[in-house]
């Protein structure tokens, strides 16, 4: 707790902070998930004159670059440390190429009880040393003028990728690995699980102000599955950390919003199809809300924009509530609409929610 307040006293735009702790705010505070890139001109100059993705993420004084970019560019009430979520994997043993409009791809996956002893839990201070450079240069560079989110993939999500070996619109390797060998993937969870405790931990040692859990694939899996193979190691991650607020986004985990209640963390992240009212109803503003714009309501024109975030907002009325999209922004988003969305939420008439 005292850290917090130290970090509070610190910023000079705490709204995120006090939103997520539930604390008053002057207005609803917005950022956006995936901001740091992808649709800036900025990004895309600095992503061009490198060899490949993997080299902006592990070169720290570039990373620092892009995730600062759109605080200046956007004023956004927050960072998010340029990065990805499958650093853990890489640091485990499981090394991955991010191919050209394709996306991750691994050469090895995990497929039995040999493979899975051939991946560790990794000295993260070494192995990711090139995040925690990043935080401490981003920190630096802010000075303090927003916060700065951290991030990891949820165990259930990493997982799907060391076992599936890339993307999936069904993840059925992942998936058949639960069924035919739960006592495997178990174990697999659980490396996955230890291995990003210590490297949230260490980002916050770092400087990170905030973190979030991105489990960006909770929805392929059914209820039962979801709580055994996903919630359970999320929610071991809650429980481990205590030192920043946390944030929980699970896309598409509409049938367990309820057992969501119950994890250690100040906030969940609700996706554009999630019904704002039945989210307010089940967390009953004990927990801040997150989101939850279409991303594709970027593509409107302005004034649409604008009535948009307005209802939105209005769903959410007086509630604990963090404005931001309800996935991460697309590569071909005008950055001039993201701004229209940004300054909507700032201009909302809080007090009068």
């Amino acid at each position: 707790m005292l850290f917090l307040y130290i970090c509070g006293m610190n910023l000079s735009n705490d709204l995120l902070i006090r939103a997520a702790k539930g604390e008053k705010v002057e207005r609803t505070p917005v950022w956006l998930m995936r901001q740091a890139g992808r649709i800036l001109p900025e990004y895309r100059k600095i992503r061009n004159s490198l060899s490949g993705f993997k080299e902006l993420v592990e070169t720290p004084s570039l990373a620092a670059e892009v995730t600062i970019q759109p605080v200046d560019i956007l004023d956004v009430d927050a960072a998010i440390i340029f990065s990805d979520i499958l650093v853990v994997p890489d640091a485990m043993g499981l090394s991955y190429e991010m191919i050209e409009k394709k996306g991750p791809f691994f050469r090895t996956t995990i497929q039995s009880q040999k493979d899975l002893e051939s991946i560790e839990i990794p000295d993260v201070e070494d192995k990711l040393s090139y995040v925690f450079e990043a935080i401490k240069i981003t920190k630096k560079e802010l000075n303090g003028r927003v916060p700065l989110i951290g991030f990891a993939g949820a165990p259930w999500t990493i997982f799907s990728y060391m076992t599936e070996g890339q993307g999936s619109k069904t993840f059925s390797k992942a998936k058949k690995m639960l069924y035919q060998n739960p006592t495997l993937s178990h174990q697999l969870l659980n490396k996955i699980t230890d291995t990003t405790i210590l490297y949230l931990k260490a980002q916050i040692r770092a400087g990170a102000d905030l973190v979030q859990v991105f489990d960006s694939w909770a929805g392929i899996l059914n209820k039962e599955q979801y709580l055994e193979f996903g919630m359970k190691y999320v929610n071991k991650i809650c429980d481990a950390i205590d030192e920043v607020p946390v944030t929980v986004f699970s896309k598409g985990a509409y049938s367990t919003l309820h057992e969501m209640a119950q994890l250690n963390c100040n906030t969940i992240g609700l996706d554009w199809n999630m019904d704002v009212q039945n989210a307010k109803n089940i967390f009953n503003n004990n927990k801040t809300l997150q989101g939850n714009l279409d991303p594709c309501a970027l593509y409107s024109d302005f004034k649409t924009i604008e009535t948009k975030t307005n209802l939105m907002l209005n769903k959410f009325g007086n509630s604990r509530h963090i404005a931001n999209l309800g996935h991460g922004l697309y590569p071909d988003i005008n950055p001039e609409n993201v701004k229209c969305f940004i300054e909507t939420v700032k201009a909302y008439n809080y007090q009068n929610k």
